[in-house]
């Protein structure tokens, strides 16, 4: 369908899984120490050699913009009015690591500006990784992202600022709320769940009906000031194609019953299939967006070094979708790069296979994006 004319329409930047930190965070100016605690790998600038031996010299130091590569051209010419990132890692030095996990994220604060690069106004927080490097580097990401002007949601230093919704004005168009959760089918433990009187994210019970009635509350009383929501949601595993059922009713479930107007998963390593359901759109895995895993041999079939960049437009006053496109990339050398030809149509291959089930076809354009349709 064509797109709406500019100014009446609101656009969002959506992606997965943004990781900074380890190998990307030793190729940037001012790296945290190297170490790792790690069964396999115990110094971070391993995961750069491995990087090298699949694509070759990465220079180093590289500028604070370098990991977002061509996707900051794309950001220009699309020009969205939201930029909404779900960021995997913890901004800290904070050396006191999560004994019982066994990968440890974190980025030195010195790097916030590789973020502010690309004006990403809010990081969803509700992760598996966000507390890699304990409450005290929670805090010191929440503080850090907060000094740069990046709005976040998801995590706090208690249980009510883990609830609060990020509230970003959008001159002209409204006002757009994002919730973040997550759930411990991410890997997420249950010792991090915040509390009134203890840091944490929040993590929700399950996924039952009962628990998505409980977020309408919450999001009717935002929606009286005519704000769009998206619920973006940590969940599920890294690898494989298939919706849980428990996703998809309770995806609907956000919609149907809390007035939630975009859904919008991640933790998948991976896209999966897109459904529109009552005209609203359901990501049920945006797939990592960027990462230090080029190196890494397992899952190869997935294609995770391929990401994308979703463009979603809403009309601002009603929430509905209006269009929806993609832009593929590729992670090479932790740099954001553009799909060849042949890498996007093996995207849309899988994004239009996957959404079948849901009622959605994806066709690949002249100018190399994807676009999704749905009846």
């Amino acid at each position: 369908m064509p797109a709406p004319a500019h100014g009446e329409a609101l656009t969002l930047f959506l992606c997965g899984d943004v990781m900074t930190g380890r190998g990307i965070d030793q190729v940037l100016p001012h790296p945290c120490p190297p170490h790792l605690y790690e069964s396999y790998v115990r110094d971070a600038r391993d995961y750069v050699a491995l990087a090298e031996e699949v694509n070759g010299p990465i220079p180093r130091p590289v500028g604070l913009d370098y990991i977002w590569g061509d996707a900051l051209t794309e950001l220009e010419r699309r020009a969205p009015d939201v930029r909404l990132i779900n960021l995997e890692t913890s901004i800290t030095t904070s050396e006191e690591w999560w004994p019982d996990k066994g990968i440890h994220y974190r980025m030195s604060p010195a790097h916030a500006a590789c973020l502010t690069a690309a004006r990403i106004g809010c990081c969803a927080l509700a992760n598996n990784h966000v507390l890699d490097w304990g409450y005290e580097g929670l805090r010191e990401t929440l503080a850090t992202l907060s000094r740069v002007g990046i709005a976040t949601a998801g995590a706090g230093t208690h249980l009510e600022q883990a609830r609060a919704p990020a509230l970003l004005d959008v001159p002209g168009k409204g006002r757009v709320a994002v919730f973040s959760f997550g759930t411990r089918s991410s890997g997420i433990p249950p010792e991090w769940a915040a509390s009134t009187d203890r840091p944490g994210v929040e993590l929700l019970e399950n996924l039952a009906p009962a628990t998505a009635r409980g977020i309408g509350a919450r999001v009717r009383a935002i929606k009286h000031t005519g704000a769009l929501v998206i619920a973006s949601i940590h969940w599920g595993g890294n690898w494989g194609y298939e919706v849980p059922s428990a996703q998809r009713e309770f995806a609907r479930a956000l919609i149907d019953e809390a007035g939630v107007d975009v859904v919008h998963g991640h933790s998948s390593h991976h896209p999966r299939g897109i459904e529109i359901h009552r005209e609203r759109p359901i990501l049920y895995g945006c797939g990592d967006f960027l990462n230090d895993y080029e190196g890494i041999r397992d899952n190869e079939g997935f294609r995770g070094d391929l990401t994308l960049m979703y463009f979603v437009t809403l009309e601002p006053t009603s929430g509905r979708l209006l269009s929806f496109r993609m832009t593929p990339m590729r992670v090479r050398r932790f740099q954001v790069c553009r799909a060849s030809s042949a890498d996007a149509g093996w995207l849309q291959g899988i994004l239009d296979r996957e959404g079948r089930q849901f009622g959605t076809r994806v066709t690949l354009e002249g100018d190399g994006s994807l676009w999704l349709h749905w009846t």
